[in-house]
């Protein structure tokens, strides 16, 4: 049975018709987990995600992005972790056998290893690819860091300047050997440190998350326009280093400060395409449509719309594309970087 989220009826105020609802889409970002008390959706397994994906869209397939869902309770601390890959792949089974459908949930799976361990951190990748049954595509290990009180730090080592780290990058460098990628999540100050660690390490793929963070809390409020054109520079930096590619959303999280959720209604998918294209269309420009891939970012993003709507932002967004281009953003991007076959 389907478990609504908190702010359903809410949600429910704003409908709209699918826009090019034969468009095949891969979702490269979504998350899985229960007993969540602190978001709109408690809980999103595969009853839910299955709900948003078969709501007007296409969705043929999507990619798992860790959450901090599920982990072990027992055994060595650098090890509980894989138990979120697991549970992963347990709904990527249950997907994958037919039964509930077309899309394919989580045919890729991304997952936490602590790259703090160092070179150390190998056996855990390792017991990630196992756990995954061929679906473990890489690691994210969350950077996200500011000094203002007013800002959430991530979790699981908070600390200034992660991705210069030594340590850090000892850790870092298991990865290519083993063929996983890395997924860069940071804040907007922070993207000219992953473009260092990109430099430094070229020969691993890195996914650049939710444009890098922009933020619009704390001390950020109100103020993007003062820093759009420093974040517009470091995405063109960042940009110029052939072995990163971005994603396209996550732009619709409390802390980049537009505040849909506090308003009477939700934004219609004019309404979220108007706000937020200049940092779209900045990072195509600068990437292009081969290194850039759409993502929902849900359920997080969905204290702020449903898929449907977001998903029609994106193709209001990219109504003036060509067909390749269409199929870049949409699908054959994300579903060449997580090799999904």
């Amino acid at each position: 049975m389907t478990i609504k989220p908190t702010n359903f009826d809410w949600l429910d105020l704003t409908v709209e018709e699918t826009l090019e609802p034969e468009l095949p889409i891969c979702d490269p970002h979504h998350h899985l987990w229960d007993s969540r008390t602190d978001r709109a959706s408690q809980r999103y397994l595969l009853d839910e995600i299955l709900a948003d994906v078969t709501s007007g869209h296409n969705v043929v397939s999507t990619v798992f992005i860790e959450c901090g869902s599920m982990y072990r309770s027992s055994g060595p601390d650098n090890l509980k972790p894989v138990g979120e890959t697991e549970f992963v792949n347990g709904i990527a089974a249950m997907s994958a056998s037919g039964l509930y459908g077309k899309p394919r949930v989580a045919a890729g799976i991304v997952g936490l290893a602590d790259l703090m361990f160092g070179d150390a951190v190998g056996p855990v990748l390792d017991a990630h690819i196992a756990a995954g049954g061929g679906r473990f595509r890489g690691i994210r290990h969350r950077a996200c860091w500011d000094p203002s009180k007013d800002v959430p730090n991530s979790q699981p080592t908070t600390i200034q300047d992660l991705y210069l780290n030594d340590q850090f990058r000892e850790g870092f460098a298991t990865l290519a050997p083993r063929n996983l990628s890395f997924e860069g999540w940071c804040y907007h100050p922070q993207i000219p440190q992953l473009a260092d660690l990109a430099r430094a390490f070229p020969e691993t793929t890195i996914i650049l998350n939710h444009f890098g963070g922009p933020l619009g809390i704390g001390p950020y409020k109100g103020k993007q326009d003062d820093y759009f054109p420093t974040w517009k520079n470091a995405i063109t930096d960042l940009a110029k280093c052939p072995n990163v590619v971005a994603k396209l959303g996550g732009l619709a999280m409390e802390i980049n400060g537009f505040d849909w959720h506090m308003k009477q209604r939700p934004p219609s998918s004019l309404e979220l395409m108007e706000a937020t294209r200049r940092f779209y269309e900045h990072v195509i420009e600068q990437f292009g449509p081969k290194r850039c891939m759409f993502e929902s970012n849900f359920p997080v993003d969905k204290v702020s719309c449903s898929y449907n709507v977001l998903w029609n932002s994106f193709k209001r967004l990219t109504a003036n594309y060509s067909d390749t281009e269409k199929a870049d953003l949409f699908h054959d991007t994300a579903n060449r970087v997580y090799r999904l076959g």
